[in-house]
């Protein structure tokens, strides 16, 4: 893992895989850094998670205050089956968060029953095993694109900075039917996966918005790497969140499953420039 330049510190925003449903049970190296970068920031009042697998046509603010664990998957071993994610919700982040989305101009919904799905539970109880942190999940609209979800972002900076850390969950690559192609083809890798990688590495460390939203149509690995969006959005609202002077920096990035790009980021302060006034004076 890349070390954090200092004195910078952190923002309380962070895009992080959840992989397959079983990295719940063997998170490897992508885990021990989701774990290590969660000491390094300030302990959250509460987190907005925003899972691609709570799909909703406008933004959509779960309330229960005690969100059950969804397992919304099939074919996995039974233990998988056995996890549960004790969290508790918190009504009044919850509503915190639909007023910073309405003062953008959203129409916002709620949601009283909603639980925490495996884009939610996998990556929290990786981060926060004991469950002590309230979580108040949000949904994505995949069929916005990704200025949206960049907005969605920016009406949550202000929660940000109030310590309400927003947790975007996704994957930078998702193709499914190549996942099944990997396992009968020798689990090996195609190409366009590292490409893709990397291409969203290299513009987002050049703060390059424009291209990064136009991704589908600027890189030639993009729609292959996502055929639907949703996995990748949450990166654009992390990055929406974290506000245009912030500084992504990944503190994990590796391949998994042959096919899922396990890439997390962090958002850095950028840093202080000189102050002239500072410098000691020339000597006669």
């Amino acid at each position: 893992m890349p070390s954090i330049s200092s004195p910078s510190p952190l923002r309380n925003v962070l895009f992080v895989p959840h992989g397959s449903p079983l990295f719940a049970l063997n998170p490897g190296a992508a885990g021990a850094a989701m774990t290590q970068i969660t000491q390094q920031l300030t302990a959250p009042r509460a987190i907005v998670v925003v899972s691609p697998h709570w799909e909703t046509p406008e933004p959509t603010v779960g309330l229960a205050t005690q969100p059950e664990t969804i397992h919304d998957f099939y074919g996995f071993p039974a233990p998988l089956y056995a996890l549960r994610y004790p969290a508790t919700g918190s009504p009044q982040a919850a509503q915190e968060v639909v007023k910073a989305l309405q003062a953008h101009g959203f129409a916002v919904h709620t949601d009283a029953q909603r639980g925490l799905d495996h884009g939610a539970w996998i990556p929290l109880r990786q981060m926060f095993p004991d469950a002590d942190v309230p979580i108040v999940p949000l949904s994505v609209q995949s069929h916005a694109g990704p200025a949206h979800a960049y907005r969605v972002g920016q009406a949550l900076a202000g929660l940000a900075a109030q310590n309400i850390w927003v947790l975007a969950s996704g994957n930078v690559t998702h193709n499914l039917g190549d996942l099944r192609l990997a396992r009968m083809n020798g689990d090996r890798t195609p190409a366009y996966v590292q490409v893709f990688a990397d291409w969203l590495a290299e513009h987002l460390a050049q703060g390059d918005l424009a291209s990064l939203l136009n991704y589908r149509q600027l890189s030639p690995e993009g729609v292959r790497a996502q055929p639907s969006e949703e996995h990748l959005l949450p990166l654009f609202t992390a990055l929406g969140a974290a506000g245009p002077q912030a500084v992504p920096q990944a503190f994990y990035r590796g391949i998994s499953d042959s096919v899922i790009a396990m890439d997390g980021y962090v958002f850095l302060n950028p840093p202080v420039p000189n102050d002239p006034t500072d410098r000691p004076p020339r000597a006669p």
